[in-house]
């Protein structure tokens, strides 16, 4: 659909140049002589490649519609996802690549968003946090106490986070899967 340049904001996806670009961040440049510029630094959905573009505010650019789908995660093959819808039941396969470092939190039936569009997926956003078992977590070291200080652990999958001194092996605990930090002692 058509709009006008001076309505993109954060989050939009558009076609521009027969590609489909995420809008990172825009911004309306007012300059002391002439027109108004909007300026769009934006990312291309499929490379990751990121470039700035300047639009006179009264250019029309296509604005694209996503769809978003609750799916569950059923397995992995190699570096391919593989999601049920949970309407549709429809099953889509979606490359490591798309979903990002928070891959390593997937886990069986969890339910995720995946962004589509014309049936591929653009991204997969996993639940906020997940709750997992630490396997390792160094000792506390005396005298550390008196400073907010944290140790380094092992999470049941494999990854390493840094956990308060007071965490022990074998507890459960809240991670945030954006950026892998400890969050909260699991409430069970």
């Amino acid at each position: 659909m058509q709009v006008d340049a001076n309505t993109i904001r954060k989050g939009h996806v558009m076609d521009y140049n027969g590609k489909l670009w995420s809008v990172i961040k825009s911004e309306i440049m007012i300059p002391g002589k002439g027109n108004a510029v909007i300026q769009v630094e934006m990312r291309d959905v499929r490379t990751g490649v990121k470039t700035n573009v300047r639009f006179r505010t009264q250019e029309t650019v296509e604005r694209v519609q996503l769809h978003e789908h609750e799916m569950q995660f059923l397995f992995a093959t190699g570096d391919d996802y593989t999601f049920m819808d949970q309407e549709t039941f429809e099953q889509l396969s979606i490359p490591k690549d798309i979903i990002g470092d928070p891959v390593v939190f997937l886990a069986e039936a969890m339910v995720c968003k995946v962004m589509t569009y014309e049936g591929v997926a653009l991204s997969v956003e996993l639940p906020a946090t997940v709750v997992l078992e630490l396997v390792e977590a160094d000792p506390v070291v005396k005298g550390q106490t008196a400073s907010s200080s944290y140790k380094p652990a092992k999470l049941s999958n494999g990854v390493r986070i840094l956990v308060p001194p007071f965490i022990e092996a074998g507890t459960r605990v809240v991670v945030n899967t954006a950026d892998s930090s400890y969050v909260e002692r699991a409430r069970d």
